[in-house]
């Protein structure tokens, strides 16, 4: 049994760092009023717990979270699932099961079609190899115009009938959290903001939620990133 699977077992342990998609997690945790603590990893810092991450997740992904009995998870929508069914109390899934099944859908969209493309931009050369400076610069931007088109679609499937509600009640749930991080990156807030301004006022009502503020807060803002009980 790893030093970090021992730990786990009096909470959960979140590997991640700050701008990144472990603060969809450490959102949905606060919502759950899970006990956990925050191990700093990632491939982009060199002086983080890159090793111990490997240990138990070989792709080194954040984030990766470590349940209280070793159990390993990642991929943010997997997480967030897993969260709502382990703390229903959380309401992060809609009890109806209609509703829940729209959730699921939004989740898993904002991670195959939003979340994914994230991934084509900061790193072209994963898929062009490292090739000429044009070649990676037009993949960039043709994936740029592709993730605000799939926020577009997300705004218009999810988000069109809120009236100063989430996207599935009067509270926010997962796919509201994850679509609140995601939406931080390669200019998809000031798209939103343009074009789809009912998604871009969900998601500062996310951010500005009571229990959420102050996660969004240590990512976005000024703050460190603490763990939270």
């Amino acid at each position: 049994m790893s030093n970090t699977t021992r730990k786990a077992q009096n909470g959960y342990v979140l590997f991640g760092s700050r701008n990144s998609g472990s603060a969809a997690v450490e959102a949905a945790l606060e919502l759950a009023r899970a006990p956990y603590r925050i191990v700093t990893a990632s491939t982009w810092e060199p002086k983080s717990a890159r090793a111990e991450l490997k240990q138990v997740n070989p792709l080194q992904q954040i984030p990766t979270l470590v349940c209280p009995d070793g159990t390993v998870l990642s991929e943010s929508a997997a997480i967030l699932i897993h969260l709502a069914l382990a703390h229903p109390r959380a309401a992060l899934l809609p009890k109806d099961a209609s509703a829940r099944a729209r959730a699921l859908r939004a989740l898993v969209f904002i991670a195959a079609n939003c979340y994914s493309a994230i991934g084509i931009i900061d790193y072209p050369e994963r898929w062009l190899g490292k090739g000429e400076a044009e070649s990676l610069e037009r993949l960039r931007r043709g994936a740029r115009k592709r993730l605000h088109v799939m926020w577009d679609i997300f705004a218009d499937t999810f988000a069109t009938d809120l009236d100063g509600n989430f996207l599935f009640g009067a509270a926010p749930g997962a796919a509201d959290i994850l679509a609140a991080v995601v939406s931080h990156w390669s200019g998809a807030r000031k798209h939103l903001a343009k074009k789809r301004p009912a998604l871009h006022a969900l998601v500062e009502r996310v951010e500005a939620h009571s229990r959420l503020a102050p996660v969004f807060g240590r990512h976005w803002g000024a703050g460190p990133v603490v763990a939270g009980a």
